[in-house]
């Protein structure tokens, strides 16, 4: 997890999850496998965040793939 930079444009996992359509399952794979920068909450350790650009670039990756 990064503890620097923290992007301005931050989701929780669930709303990158549903941003991509993509299960459960398929997000928890994307973030072990590092396709994303995961940052903590400051305010709860538990919730995870995800940068709305790296959702939004794999997005269009996988629009332009299809």
């Amino acid at each position: 997890m990064d503890y620097g930079h923290r992007p301005e444009d931050l989701l929780s996992t669930t709303e990158a999850r549903k941003l991509l359509g993509v299960s459960t399952v398929k997000m928890t794979q994307l973030i072990k496998h590092g396709v994303f920068t995961v940052y903590e909450d400051l305010l709860d350790r538990r919730v995870k965040l995800i940068s709305r650009s790296e959702v939004e670039a794999l997005k269009n990756r996988s629009v332009k793939a299809a």
